[in-house]
Order: C-alpha cells, then sequence, then structure tokens
C-alpha cells in the first residue's frame, strides 16, 4: 500500500528523535552499565568470588572492578567458569541458567569455542537491532523501502539440542527468534533458514528469490556475494537489481568491507547504502547509525561494559596476549586515532573478556569506531608491525590501480634463515600478472606503515601468489565452514598456512612466487 511506506518511516523518525534526545554521557552510560551487570550478576559464583558487593561499595568502582577481577580470554574463562555453564549449572557468571550457546571458532580452524547467549544478551541484541531500524531514519531511502522484503543470510536456525541446551551460529539462534515486527518482512524465511546444509539452504533460496521483493539485504560480505552471484546464474540476470529492482541498502558486518566493493558494484545496476555493524558471538557492539560516518557507534547502554588496552608491543606479547603491566583503559581516557584492545564485561556472563578485535575511535565525541584487526592477525616477523587495517587499505588500492577484483586474500610470516617474509595469496578476479599485483601492493603498505618500509629496506622480504578467489570458498567448504558468520583468516599461522598451500598446490595451476 502507497500510504503504509511513509507512515513507516514517521513511525521511524519519531523513534529516532526520542533515542536522538536521550543524552549523549558516554561516562555516565559506562558507569551505570557496570553497575547494572554488578548488581545482577552480584550472587553468582563469580560475583561472590570477586566480591562485587564491596566494588559496587567503592568510591571508584570502575577501578575496583579492574583491580579484583582480572582480564580473561576465553581459554580462561572456559576453563574456570564457563564449562560449569556448559554444564548446565545455573548462577555460574550469569544470573540463572544459560539455554543457547553460540558456536565460535573464530578465524583460526581451532575446534569451536561454545559462547553463553544467556536471554539477557538476546533482549540486548534485539533492543540493538531496533535501534539500527530507528537509525535508517537518517538514511535517505525511499519510504516504500519499508515495505519491502528483508533478506537475511546467516548461519541454520536449526540448532543442535545438546543435554539441556542448544548450540549453534549465533545468526542462526537469531534467525529461530526473529522479532515480530520483523517477520512479515524476513527472507527467506524460518523454514529455509533451518537447512543445515549450506548448499541445499543457498538452492531452496535461489528458487524462491523470484519471489520476493527485497529492498535489504543483511549478512557477511563473502557469502552475500556468493548467494547473488547464484541467483544472477540461475535466471540468467545482468544484475540481481534486474530481479530485485528495489534493492537499496546492505547491512554488512563480520569483515571490512572495503574488498567487496568492486564486487558487489558488478552484481547490481544501483549504488548501494552501505550499513556497517558490528555484531560478534559475544554481543552487539556498535553500528553505524549515520550516512558517511567513519566508524560505528558503541552501544554504551546496552548490557555492556567496555574497556580498552593499548594495542603496543610493550602492553602486549608475540602471542598477542595483554602483559601483566598493560592498562585497561575505561571509555573516559581512550584518545581518537589509537589502537585498543577490545575488552567486554557483558548480561552474558563475560567479565573483562579479550573479544581478540581491536579498535580504533574515530569520533569521541560520537564514541564511534572503527575495527582495525585482531589481536593474533597481525604480522610483525622483524618489527613491521603490520595490521589487518594496514593490509585491507592496500588491497583495496591493488583492485583501484588493476582493475580487478579481491574478495579475499590471506598471508603469513616465513622465515628463511636471517631473512622474514611475507607469503600473501589474494584471490583475483580476473586474475592479473603477480609480479604487478606485488609492485602495487608493496609499494601501497609502504605508504600505510612506515615500518614496514624499514624492514622492507633491510630484512623483509615479501613474496605474492594470485589465485582464482574460488580457491577460497572451496577451502572453507572442506572446512566445513560454509556461511554463517565464518570468515577466511587475513592472517595465518603457520601450521594452517602449511595445510592451506598444501591444498592451493592441489587445486590451482602451478606457479612461481614474486619475490
Amino acid at each position: 500500500m502507497p500510504i503504509l511506506g511513509p507512515f513507516i518511516k514517521r513511525a521511524l523518525r519519531i523513534g529516532e528523535t526520542l533515542e536522538r534526545k536521550l543524552p549523549h554521557d558516554p561516562v555516565k552510560h559506562q558507569h551505570r552499565s557496570l553497575r547494572r551487570l554488578l548488581k545482577k550478576a552480584g550472587h553468582t559464583a563469580f560475583g561472590q568470588y570477586y566480591d562485587f558487593k564491596s566494588i559496587l561499595e567503592a568510591r571508584d568502582m570502575i577501578s575496583a572492578f579492574q583491580q579484583q577481577v582480572p582480564l580473561f580470554d576465553y581459554e580462561e574463562m572456559y576453563a574456570k567458569w564457563w564449562h560449569m555453564t556448559l554444564n548446565q549449572v545455573e548462577n555460574v557468571s550469569w544470573k540463572g541458567r544459560v539455554n543457547y550457546f553460540a558456536l565460535s571458532s573464530g578465524t583460526t580452524g581451532s575446534t569451536s569455542k561454545h559462547i553463553p547467549v544467556t536471554d539477557d544478551m538476546l533482549r540486548a541484541m534485539r533492543r540493538a537491532a531496533l535501534r539500527l531500524f530507528f537509525s535508517m531514519a537518517r538514511f535517505d531511502v525511499d519510504p516504500q523501502l519499508f515495505t519491502k522484503a528483508m533478506f537475511m543470510l546467516g548461519g541454520s536456525a536449526s540448532l543442535q539440542e545438546q543435554d539441556g541446551y542448544f548450540e549453534g551460529d549465533l545468526s542462526g539462534i537469531n534467525a529461530g527468534r526473529v522479532p515480530f515486527w520483523i517477520r512479515p518482512y524476513y527472507k527467506p524465511g524460518t523454514e529455509i533458514s533451518k537447512i543445515t546444509d549450506w548448499n541445499a539452504r543457498i538452492d531452496e533460496v535461489v528458487r524462491h528469490a523470484c519471489q520476493w521483493d527485497v529492498g535489504f539485504i543483511v549478512g557477511i560480505p563473502a557469502w552475500i556475494q556468493l548467494t547473488l552471484e547464484k541467483i544472477i546464474r540461475h535466471y540468467r540476470l545482468e544484475t540481481i537489481h534486474d530481479l530485485w529492482p528495489n534493492l537499496q541498502v546492505y547491512v554488512h558486518g563480520g569483515v571490512h568491507i572495503g574488498p567487496y566493493k568492486s564486487s558487489f558494484e558488478q552484481l547490481t545496476a544501483k549504488p548501494l547504502i552501505y550499513v556497517d555493524t558490528y555484531l560478534a558471538s559475544e554481543g552487539f557492539v556498535a553500528f553505524q547509525d549515520r550516512p558517511g560516518a567513519e566508524g560505528m557507534r558503541l552501544l554504551l547502554n546496552n548490557g555492556m561494559f567496555f574497556e580498552f588496552i593499548p594495542f603496543e608491543d610493550r602492553y602486549f606479547d608475540e602471542q598477542g596476549q595483554p602483559l601483566d603491566h598493560a592498562p585497561a583503559l575505561a571509555i573516559r581516557d581512550v584518545e581518537e586515532g589509537v589502537d585498543y584492545a577490545l575488552v567486554i564485561s557483558s548480561c552474558a556472563g563475560a567479565w573483562r573478556y579479550l573479544i581478540g578485535d581491536t579498535v580504533r575511535f574515530s569520533s569521541l565525541a560520537r564514541s564511534e569506531i572503527q575495527i582495525t584487526g585482531r589481536t593474533k592477525h597481525y604480522l610483525s616477523a622483524c618489527g613491521e608491525h603490520l595490521s589487518v587495517d594496514n593490509m585491507n587499505a592496500a588491497v583495496e588500492q591493488v583492485e583501484r590501480a588493476l582493475e580487478v577484483r579481491i574478495p579475499e586474500f590471506t598471508v603469513s610470516a616465513v622465515q628463511r634463515g636471517r631473512q622474514f617474509s611475507h607469503k600473501w595469496y589474494l584471490g583475483c578476479d580476473p586474475l592479473r600478472d603477480k609480479a604487478a599485483v606485488r609492485e602495487v601492493l608493496d609499494q601501497a603498505l609502504m605508504a600505510v606503515n612506515d615500518d614496514y618500509r624499514t624492514e622492507r629496506q633491510s630484512v623483509l622480504d615479501m613474496d605474492v601468489e594470485v589465485i582464482p578467489s574460488r580457491l577460497f570458498y572451496a577451502w572453507q567448504e572442506k572446512q566445513g565452514k560454509l556461511g554463517g558468520q565464518n570468515k577466511f583468516p587475513r592472517v595465518m599461522k603457520a601450521e594452517a598456512f602449511s595445510r592451506w598451500e598444501q591444498f592451493v598446490g592441489q587445486h590451482a595451476p602451478s606457479q612461481t612466487s614474486s619475490s
């Protein structure tokens, strides 16, 4: 109905206005969030062990919290506390019993982690989604767009039932609990989303795609791209807009969108509005709430308390673990332009938990952040301090200079005697001469990182392999990691990299590295 679009948009504007009228006081929001977390978890085993009562009574609650509660990574949190939660013990690190666990192996290929997803965390994620929906009123979209379907692609909504709990991909957990106000618009719908086999599910998506009038797409870039390509091939289209003419907004997350944009431009006939989100297995952290923003706005009053450790050599060891003297800063003490390892305490029972990501504030006034990499996914074989953020910027420069799409890449550090080398694999569509790719990539890395430029002049070498991007997805399929929130690692450790090279050697034409 033509009148429905403007009505919905008007309602969104009212909701967005009410949201915006809330005073933006980051320090106050975070102080209140921590107090609420401590109060609710005060009678849990964790809260009693670390004496949350005395922390709440302290003159400086945040300092007391940091002094009494140590930092945790997943392995420590699981070994000391979450293993009891997984065994259905109640009131371990959060009030009540946990009924859902998000499976996450990150990008290392290690055994799946079990991240608690409490009812409070599910409610917090729904609140965040509603705020994101309200923020769409700020974007220049046709009012009728709000009457169109929302295509959301994630993990299977068919969860695995264990002894008293359910486990699965976080996007699958959320897909099975879609809020009532989205259900009429949600595609591919619950039945298709419950199909466990990724290829079978996408086949059903393709078969039904002609029945939907999609205005929004939501999901990780790699899997959205592959799905759109399949739809276009199946219906023999020029672009996805031939089938979905009203498609206007892409809500993405999981990885930096830059390397994928040129691919999406070839799949679409009209420009898309890109909206960035930061939804981790541990919770909804931030989202882009205005057009043209460089970063995403932290959700400071939504069941999470944040700390920030300056990501510098003096505070972290070679494995990306913080040293004992590393300072953890509250939002009152952070600065713009500095990379921080993100630490969260949440209503899922994570406490001073190293989430594994590094972030940088692009705007303190608006509490906006950018994801710059992973604490364990950066290269510093000989002091080059190359971050994933640097890599993304350089790869985008290669795309522009050589007019090529590079949706996927990975790199590892290799030592040959006293010489160090970065070994790159870039998924190029179409393939380009690797000597030319290497030259542009190397120059771009030197332009964005002074330490890299210095080391390249002495002890650091560089090898490049150019392969079809489909090999990255074939590898993911072999690992059982197609779809959902699975991402290809931008930086690989030696053992995994060795297996990857063997796989490429078996499936790609013989090549000689450019060095």
